[in-house]
């Protein structure tokens, strides 16, 4: 870019505050993502949550990651859960994404079982990736959980994707 050039704004430019809080989050909601119901053994039985801020870490040695919530009242059970599984959600399970979404205890009428770690397990995914901790990092107003695969598990089908709020598919116009 030479000197004289200048980035033009975007129509919709701003700055992250208090202000535009719905706005850069629905900024955010433009980036299109997988969903993930990440899955632990808790003081309360198996519980469960839905994330699309799962990511590839490393490849060796093999790690991932995902960021629950602070706010989340699932929050201390999954930053304290020494094991737990990320599935990757094909686009038929929208709504056992919904259901973990509400509700963390969701597993009625879904398939799963525990491993003998004692983390349920979800079948029917895309991927899925039992974990160990391997860290947890302070991030705002959520926290990085850093988990080394253990085990991996995956099949072919259609992915469900997020974006701008909704739940997709490849499939939809």
């Amino acid at each position: 870019m030479s000197s004289d050039m200048h980035p033009l704004p975007m129509p919709d430019s701003f700055e992250p505050n208090d202000d535009t809080k719905r706005a850069y989050r629905d900024a955010l909601g433009r980036f299109v993502t997988g969903i993930a119901v990440i899955t632990c053994d808790s003081d309360n039985g198996p519980l469960g949550i839905t994330a699309n801020s799962f990511s590839s870490v490393s490849l060796d040695p093999p790690l991932v990651l995902w960021s629950p919530a602070k706010a989340s009242k699932r929050y201390e059970a999954f930053v304290n859960a020494r094991n737990f599984a990320i599935h990757i959600m094909s686009a038929d399970q929208a709504q056992i994404c919904g259901g973990f979404a509400h509700d963390g205890h969701a597993f009625d009428g879904y398939n799963w079982h525990a491993c003998p770690q004692g983390v349920p397990l979800i079948a029917h995914c895309l991927s899925r990736f039992e974990c160990t901790q391997f860290a947890v990092h302070d991030a705002g107003d959520h926290s990085i959980i850093v988990g080394r695969v253990i085990r991996v598990s995956t099949q072919d089908a259609d992915p469900l994707m997020f974006y701008s709020g909704k739940y997709r598919s490849f499939n939809e116009n």
